[in-house]
């Protein structure tokens, strides 16, 4: 028999939990550990619509990446959108894990399979937390905008142009907008992330280096692809199942 904290291990044996950002909440966040597990739903995000999709599909366990529980709760009720999910799951008896910033710090993670599909060469790790990744390629920023867009399936890309080719490129998926002074100090002249603040555009322009916001969902959302085949090959036994109704709710007029 396989259960849900078999597979939790299993995550956490890729995306060690000492990895994890201190603020941060990952693994076993619903349900049981001892619980059966037959199919398993891989998501991004563990929201309601997640949650209702892991019951359609028959799901014993969802794994994401983004935590189901991220603050503290003082209810949990359907007047809530966090509330609603963890209900969802409970009254399907659907357990809940998530490896959040240890899957973006681990080797394998979110940042090295951005970096890959970006099709960066020579990858290291760079910034204090160990966080980003960093490489090269040899390209225009028009063409390198381009290629961004087609690898990451984004509808839209918001940039800075700092008026230097694409040579050194740093990457960190999500919101690591505030990581720029770990990128200079890379000697990166670009930088692909997401949720970029207006100052933070400003800043890279002044400093140098070409900022391009992704979006989350579009720079994050790759790795589960990876993680779920990761887990099918470990436990071939059971079904794996890459969600089919989740993506990107923000869209452009």
């Amino acid at each position: 028999m396989t259960t849900a904290s078999d597979i939790l291990h299993f995550i956490e044996s890729i995306a060690p939990t000492d990895l994890k950002l201190e603020w941060d909440n990952v693994g076993l966040l619903c349900g049981r550990g001892d619980k059966e597990v037959r199919t398993v739903l891989v998501a991004l995000d563990p929201f309601t619509h997640v949650a209702h999709e892991a019951a359609e599909v028959g799901a014993d366990l969802l794994v994401t990446h983004h935590p189901l529980i991220f603050h503290p709760l003082s209810s949990v009720t359907d007047q809530t959108t966090v509330g609603r999910a963890i209900t969802a799951l409970i009254s399907h008896d659907i357990t809940a894990v998530n490896a959040h910033t240890n899957l973006d710090c681990a080797n394998g993670g979110v940042n090295d399979v951005l970096a890959e599909l970006l099709g960066l060469t020579d990858v290291s790790v760079i910034g204090h937390d160990h966080l980003l990744r960093a490489g090269f390629v040899d390209s225009t920023l028009p063409e390198f905008l381009q290629q961004v867009k087609n690898a990451l399936g984004c509808n839209c890309l918001r940039f800075v142009d700092s008026g230097k080719a694409v040579h050194k490129v740093a990457v960190g998926g999500g919101a690591c907008g505030s990581e720029l002074a770990d990128v200079i100090a890379a000697g990166c002249d670009t930088f692909v992330t997401a949720d970029v603040k207006y100052n933070q555009f400003w800043d890279a322009k002044e400093l140098g280096v070409n900022l391009i916001d992704a979006g989350h969902f579009h720079t994050e959302n790759p790795v589960c692809a990876v993680l779920a085949r990761k887990i099918q090959s470990q436990f071939p036994q059971i079904r794996v199942i890459l969600s089919k109704k989740h993506n990107d709710c923000v869209k452009f007029y």
